[in-house]
């Protein structure tokens, strides 16, 4: 199978809302508007993975904060189809969206559930190291998060 890392559209959002229920259905999976709100915000880019059928396969999502001096990003999230998991594309997916941070500079922080082994590595072969733990972050879940942090051009991870 392949698959292509595109810019989301306002088209894709049912199918990413359809696949947040999937994968995060205890945590509060965001609506077809929520991912919608999020592409009008000025500050924030989403990818898909597109199949070269064109089917959503994965989706990715990062706001770019800070100022030109002090700049941060903040993963929002990421998701895979269940039936494409273990493919390579929530690593392709990551990748995009770290491009796009250091092309920035500075940190990229996120959560991520504790007890997600699968993106915890994933992370952490990507150079983020955890640096807190959000008690009851998830909602209604109640799960906790870590919070992950990868250091930006020039500055020295977190030990």
């Amino acid at each position: 199978m392949t698959f292509s890392i595109e810019p989301m559209v306002a088209a894709d959002a049912e199918r990413c809302a359809e696949l947040e229920r999937l994968l995060f259905a205890g945590d509060g999976p965001w609506s077809a508007a929520a991912f919608r709100a999020e592409l009008a915000a000025p500050h924030v880019r989403y990818v898909v993975a597109r199949t070269d059928t064109g089917r959503v396969v994965g989706y990715a999502g990062l706001a770019l904060l800070g100022n030109p001096s002090h700049p941060e990003a903040e993963v929002h999230t990421i998701g895979t189809d269940p039936q494409y998991m273990r493919r390579g594309i929530g690593g392709a997916l990551l990748a995009e969206l770290l491009q796009l941070a250091d092309a920035r500079g500075g940190p990229v922080f996120l959560e991520v559930r504790t007890d997600n082994d699968a993106a915890i590595a994933l992370y952490r072969r990507e150079g983020f190291d955890i640096v807190g733990t959000r008690k009851q972050y998830y909602q209604p879940s109640g799960a906790d998060a870590y919070t992950m942090r990868r250091a930006g051009a020039g500055e020295e991870p977190v030990q």
